[in-house]
């Protein structure tokens, strides 16, 4: 009959890709009971957007059954997002222990839709997930998470974080009516983003997602300064070009010392909904190519789409209407690597190898 110990040891066969060590050395496995032939345990991994979630579960569950006298298994997964804000001069966001930026050296390129969805994807997988529109002269995000433009401008609380689809949010075009324009220099938008960081009470977040300006501005720079950033997530197009725009906002977060987690290549291809035919409508590879010749990694291609345009402008985003859908699993796979580079990093900076 199989005992702790043996459950243990038989367990080390099973490594985490992504840190390339066992489970059990990394403190993983929990919570063991072992009753006459039945084993039951904890897998707490360091993300619930683990992206190895199920097949981790299923090996050990594998090697569990293989044990003497063992014929009955149970093992849960759980996760305990670690923080990476310690360390550096930078002021830590009470309760957040992980903030993403998400860039791009130009517009046009879908980074809020990016965004929003990433967000609502992170959420879907059980992780407490914010996210901050710093597009202070452009706010996008009220639009695409449903929300009417202006709508706290009346009100006596001021500026607040509001929840919908599962992801706390907060955007200076909550308290600015439509069409309104923001006409600030550098120090004024520099005290809205540490206004925004530290004054909103954002409550226990595992992520918090930062839908940044295109280029390379002063609400990044002043991000960067504001807050310790865990990393960032660069996107691109397929276009020929994409690769130097990238580069460019890569640079910019070397010379801050922000890693730079990946690229995410938007508007990779269109399927048609007709005959199925895939079209590179903006050129093909740019974002590969822009990530292989940065020496970053290629986080994943998120498709052009009606669908996902459609929900956009109507205030509900694919990851949330169609979650089901192909242009939806793209954005939760692209999330999925974005917690894992995370997890990775935290690791990295304890002094895990």
């Amino acid at each position: 009959m199989a005992n702790e110990q043996e459950v243990l040891e038989a367990l080390k066969r099973v490594e985490d890709p992504d840190l390339h060590r066992d489970i059990v050395s990394l403190g993983f496995v929990q919570d063991i009971d072992v009753r006459n032939s039945s084993v039951s345990l904890r897998i707490v991994l360091t993300t619930p957007a683990c992206p190895v979630k199920n097949e981790l579960k299923a090996q050990a569950e594998e090697i569990i059954r293989g044990l003497p006298g063992v014929t009955d298994v149970e093992v849960k997964m759980d996760a305990e997002v670690r923080s990476n804000q310690a360390g550096g001069s930078a002021q830590p966001v009470e309760g957040v222990r992980n903030i993403i930026a998400i860039a791009s050296n130009k517009g046009g390129v879908g980074k809020t839709t990016v965004s929003v969805n990433l967000a609502v994807a992170l959420a879907k997988q059980g992780a407490r997930v914010g996210l901050l529109d710093a597009d202070v002269t452009g706010p996008n995000v009220p639009i695409m998470m449903g929300f009417e433009a202006g709508f706290m401008a009346e009100g006596e609380r001021g500026l607040t974080t509001v929840e919908k689809y599962g992801v706390r949010l907060v955007s200076l075009g909550f308290v600015l009516p439509r069409l309104s324009p923001v006409a600030w220099r550098g120090p004024m938008v520099g005290t809205a983003v540490r206004q925004l960081l530290h004054d909103i009470k954002w409550g226990e977040l595992d992520y918090l997602i930062i839908d940044l300006p295109p280029g390379t501005s002063d609400a990044s720079m002043s991000m960067a300064q504001e807050a310790p950033i865990s990393g960032v997530v660069i996107v691109s197009t397929p276009a020929d070009v994409a690769w130097e725009d990238a580069g460019k906002a890569v640079a910019m977060f070397d010379k801050l010392n922000i890693p730079v987690f990946g690229v995410i290549e938007n508007m990779s291809y269109f399927i048609c909904p007709h005959c199925d035919e895939r079209t590179e409508v903006f050129g093909y590879g740019g974002g590969r190519k822009a990530a292989e010749e940065l020496g970053l990694e290629f986080l994943g291609e998120i498709p052009l789409d009606r669908d996902t345009r459609e929900g956009a402008d109507k205030g509900i985003p694919i990851t949330e209407s169609e979650p089901e859908s192909p242009q939806a699993q793209a954005f939760l796979q692209v999330a999925k690597q974005v917690a894992a580079r995370c997890s990775t990093l935290q690791f990295a900076t304890a002094g895990v190898e």
